[in-house]
């Protein structure tokens, strides 16, 4: 492959600097109201009286909100800049998150939850769609996984900082999940006040970037934006309809299955495996496979930036998941059932990334807008599925592992649907394109 001019490496460095940081904090504080539900679920259901399938229900209906308005918010950003769209979706998800300390009956939480989810959608398609102004393709994997750092570092975090809010119970006449809701939620509409200061919505927008060096990340884009052209659908509804677009769906709806099916239980998962209740020592605990797939979320990015082998990484990445599943209900020792959560969580985190830079190295211009909130739209219906699917097999199995036994069997199928990717050339469209953009 072509090599990268110094001008262009040092313009991505310096490009990474300024935004990944901020979109680093923007994520966990995304990731952390989304999932901070699981924390609060013993304490919350034993206030309320909401039983478990109402739970289920109320924690996985945030993604039939979130999967409807995907598409139509990411178009907006397209047309109207990251700088006002992102500041909008922070600032609205932050004050409907604080609302939840109200939820104190199923219908109450099934609209806020409803609610949570229009509101934060758009957010991550966004971002993603953002780092594709800002990263040639060669670059992104890697600015990608540092992206992806927020949802182990929502738990490295914000698993004890939720485990400490919830012992604030009784203080100002509070239970201590209306604490947890209402402080974590506040955060996140602060940063989305600061983020429409300090977002650019495109390279030409940035003061803190010379003209040599808006000049040559430009030129990097536009060379890939073309291979793009060549290869991938040109408008939104041809990328609504595009094959390829749905079979990126399909397998993002199974990464999101196991995700969410063990993310949302995790600490009651962990709970159990220590014989008491969740709070900050379940906290702390419950960070440590977040550490590990912070880890993994650092280096197998870059690896697969190196190889520009993203396929195989992806697939390899899915089977190690689906094992570490698995294994976490099967051993009976609690050291190993965490060894085991440590290498799902480093699994499903790390995966994403690499899977982002196949339909981002295929998708440009407002195609890409449409086709990547798509994708994720249609994948975060697995979000949905997976909690009702965990309590369904478990119900009719009559086994509380039947569920995650379940999971580790889609993301098996995830897999094999990376690897097939091959049958239809993404692979070599996507290498196309990095090689282009260099």
């Amino acid at each position: 492959m072509p090599t990268i001019s110094p001008t262009l490496a040092a313009t991505i460095d310096k490009v990474t600097k300024r935004l990944l940081p901020f979109l680093l904090l923007m994520y966990v504080l995304a990731f952390l109201d989304r999932a901070n539900v699981g924390f609060a679920k013993k304490a919350f259901q034993a206030d309320t009286g909401i039983s478990d399938a109402a739970f289920a229900l109320g924690a996985s209906i945030f993604f039939l909100g979130y999967a409807l308005f995907e598409v139509p918010s990411n178009l907006i950003m397209h047309r109207v800049g990251a700088k006002i769209w992102m500041a909008r979706i922070m600032i609205t998800w932050g004050l409907i998150s604080a609302a939840m300390m109200f939820a104190h009956n199923e219908i109450t939480f099934y609209v806020l939850r409803v609610l949570l989810g229009i509101a934060e959608a758009g957010f991550f398609p966004g971002v993603i769609l953002y780092l594709t102004y800002w990263f040639p393709s060669f670059a992104r994997g890697r600015a990608m996984g540092l992206f992806y750092f927020g949802a182990p570092l929502a738990f490295i975090f914000g698993s004890p900082l939720s485990g400490l809010l919830l012992e604030f119970q009784g203080l100002g006449g509070l239970h201590g999940w209306q604490w947890m809701f209402l402080i974590e939620g506040l955060l996140a509409s602060i940063v989305g006040v600061f983020a429409y200061f300090y977002l650019d919505n495109k390279p030409k927008d940035a003061k803190w970037l010379s003209g040599e060096e808006k000049a040559v990340l430009d030129q990097a884009l536009a060379n890939e934006d073309s291979a793009k052209q060549a290869h991938g659908p040109r408008g939104t509804l041809a990328a609504l309809k595009n094959g390829r677009v749905l079979y990126f769906s399909l397998i993002y709806l199974i990464i999101q299955m196991s995700v969410y099916g063990v993310v949302f239980y995790l600490p009651s998962q962990v709970a159990g495996l220590l014989g008491t209740n969740v709070g900050f020592t379940v906290g702390l605990v419950t960070a440590i496979p977040w550490i590990c797939a912070m880890v993994a979320t650092y280096f197998l990015p870059r690896w697969s930036d190196r190889t520009g082998e993203r396929r195989l990484f992806a697939g390899g990445i899915l089977v190690v998941c689906a094992i570490g599943i698995a294994a976490s209900v099967a051993s009976n020792s609690p050291a190993l059932s965490l060894i085991a959560l440590c290498f799902a969580a480093a699994g499903f985190i790390s995966v994403q990334p690499i899977f982002w830079t196949l339909p981002t190295g295929y998708l440009g211009g407002v195609a890409a807008a449409g086709g990547i909130a798509l994708i994720n739209s249609l994948g975060n219906v697995g979000g949905f599925i997976a909690p009702n699917v965990k309590t369904w097999a478990e119900a009719t199995f009559a086994s509380t592992s039947a569920g995650l036994y379940l999971l580790a069997i889609t993301t098996l199928i995830g897999a094999v649907l990376v690897f097939a990717l091959a049958a239809v050339g993404i692979g070599r469209e996507t290498r196309a394109a990095e090689a282009s953009g260099r």
